[in-house]
């Protein structure tokens, strides 16, 4: 029981968990997104579904830590870039989130997100995938950045199953609020195409601080709260005692 006493721990179980949360969060907007294209009767099951999973994943990729960071060891080099397997993840996934946030954009540009056929309508699984191959790359990252501030796997587990409940709480208000209001979902892609933009210059060796990328997002959900606030009281009707006041005699 000497851990309960013990500063290091609890201050980096304070700093991972806060790490899950936001990982946490990317993932509920992302299933915010892809569940909205389900019948009304799966998209809470999608929605839970997809975060037991991806906490599951995480926790599987924290007991095999030892693979995760053999990860890191270069594999080849072009053009000088040399690149590793967590290299290639990255690329990857962030061609993905590019793929899947510029075709989000796309459809609701031009409408057509209510008119796609049935043949290639989401299916369940396919948003589940889709949310573990997403989950997979922001893992990888997260669990490389946990070894770095702790050496405690059952730290790092628990950080992980705490932010799943969290998440599990809070992700009905995240889910709704982000599929009610239009402006705030096309802010989600955005953040989304945003952070694949800075995924794939990681792949590249272009190192980004995470805190430049996440200043300017918390900069942007200020400035749409500001805007939503704004548009409620414009449509706000007046008081009946104002109205009758500018009413002619």
């Amino acid at each position: 029981m000497d851990w309960i006493a013990n500063p290091e721990i609890w201050s980096a179980l304070a700093a991972l968990l806060l790490l899950e949360i936001v990982l946490g969060v990317d993932n509920v907007i992302f299933i915010s997104i892809l569940a909205s294209k389900l019948p009304e009767n799966q998209q809470d099951k999608a929605r839970r579904t997809g975060l037991l999973a991806a906490g599951a994943m995480r926790v599987a990729l924290l007991l095999a830590v030892g693979w995760v960071i053999s990860l890191k060891t270069e594999l080849f080099e072009v053009f000088d870039l040399s690149f590793s397997g967590k290299d290639l993840i990255l690329l990857a996934g962030g061609l993905f989130l590019i793929y899947k946030a510029t075709k989000e954009i796309h459809s609701k540009l031009e409408g057509t997100e209510h008119h796609v056929s049935e043949k290639v309508a989401p299916t369940f699984l396919s948003v589940i995938g889709q949310v573990l191959l997403l989950d997979a790359v922001f893992s990888i990252d997260s669990v490389i950045t946990a070894v770095g501030m702790t050496n405690y796997v059952a730290v790092m587990v628990v950080a992980v199953l705490v932010s799943v409940v969290v998440m599990l709480f809070a992700s009905r208000s995240i889910y709704s609020f982000v599929n009610s209001h239009p402006t705030v979902k096309m802010l989600a892609l955005s953040f989304l195409l945003l952070i694949g933009v800075t995924l794939i210059a990681e792949g590249l060796g272009q190192k980004i601080p995470k805190g430049y990328i996440y200043s300017a997002i918390a900069f942007a959900v200020l400035v749409e709260m500001l805007n939503i606030r704004v548009s409620k009281r414009k449509r706000a009707p007046e008081p009946v005692h104002l109205r009758q006041a500018i009413v002619p005699d």
